[in-house]
């Protein structure tokens, strides 16, 4: 693992590092927040994945999270939302929503590709080790959350392992990829034409196939202009109302999609993971 940059920040350091990835086959970049602490202590972990055309940087330079992370004793991880580097394929007419940057989080079976987008396991399996072995980590104690195609990543990833991550939350979340445009251009592309291998990467279809949490947390801004045409909360909240989930979902008047939005209510969200990690 290399140590691209750190700074000190509310007593705590603001990392940023790069490591050569089995998964992907390229380097992958990542931030790293770790709070003050007393030594040998091992503090839990919020993992946050970002949305469409984002990378590691955009959360750690306008998330403004490492105050009440420091206050709440939080390691905040942002990982990048796609393999880069130069063979990489991308979409061929350069789309924001398809290729780089737009991973969607999932273990493409497709060609070109199967090789390098390997998102899922990255986020679930090998960077966890990484953090584990690298920061004060109490892998034990694990949340989970995101923005737009991060919280579709961070709902998906939450619902399949229930048991690991204590706390998922979302901002702005993609809720049902299968049935909005996003997600009919990305599954296909990554998964193939069978249908069936889309469910487990959509939050509504794993609720409906008979996933389970306790809880989970959505923020979504009201004059958010993806709400109605990729977003679509009220299909998570009829799919969470039918199965006994208990879903807070917070319609901000006059919100937008934006990082002055997520800032906005970070904090919110945070005390609400802190409150379930202990």
């Amino acid at each position: 693992m290399e140590t691209v940059s750190t700074n000190k920040a509310h007593g705590g350091v603001q990392g940023v590092y790069r490591h050569g990835s089995k998964e992907t086959g390229t380097d992958m970049t990542f931030s790293v927040f770790v709070p003050p602490h007393e030594a040998g202590a091992k503090l839990p972990v919020v993992w946050y994945l970002s949305g469409l055309t984002c990378t590691h940087a955009n959360v750690t330079e306008k998330g403004e999270y490492r105050r009440i992370c420091a206050e709440l004793g939080l390691i905040f991880v942002a990982p990048d939302t796609s393999p880069r580097g130069e063979g990489v394929p991308d979409d061929a007419a350069g789309a924001y929503d398809f290729g780089l940057g737009a991973g969607f989080y999932v273990d493409a079976t497709e060609q070109p590709f199967a090789r390098n987008y390997r998102m899922w396991s990255y986020v679930t399996e090998e960077l966890p080790t990484l953090v584990a072995a690298e920061f004060p980590a109490d892998m034990d104690r694990q949340s989970i959350m995101g923005h737009s195609m991060g919280g579709h990543g961070a709902l998906t990833i939450g619902l399949t392992f229930p048991q690991r991550y204590k706390a998922v939350s979302a901002f702005s979340p993609i809720v049902a990829p299968t049935q909005v445009p996003w997600g009919e251009k990305a599954l296909p592309g990554y998964l193939g034409d069978d249908k069936s291998a889309w469910r487990k990467h959509d939050a509504v279809a794993l609720i409906e196939d008979g996933a389970r949490v306790d809880a989970l947390l959505v923020d979504q801004g009201t004059a958010d202009n993806f709400l109605e045409g990729q977003l679509k909360p009220e299909l998570l909240d009829k799919a969470c109302q039918d199965a006994g989930i208990a879903l807070t979902l917070n319609m901000r008047e006059g919100y937008d999609h934006s990082y002055y939005f997520i800032s906005s209510f970070m904090e919110d969200q945070l005390r609400w993971h802190k409150a379930r990690l202990g």
